[in-house]
């Protein structure tokens, strides 16, 4: 399993509803979550075979952007 960290712009809780869903249907990712108490607002992903630009296209299509941090 990897684990694949982005800074997003998913302030509150009302955007991960909005988020949820989408990151929810994608079957390559076994489990994420969002720190909106962190100010970079990570969003973590773990997931055997999923591509940060994966990751990427999937929060776009609700709206948000994540984009990949450096590890």
């Amino acid at each position: 399993m990897k684990t694949l960290k982005f800074k997003t712009n998913i302030n509150c809780n009302n955007c991960l509803s909005k988020v949820s869903p989408k990151l929810d249907e994608e079957t390559k990712i076994e489990s994420w979550e969002v720190d909106l108490n962190s100010d970079d607002r990570i969003l973590t992903v773990n997931s055997e075979s999923i591509t940060h630009e994966e990751v990427f296209k999937t929060v776009l299509k609700a709206g948000f952007i994540a984009k990949p941090l450096e590890s």
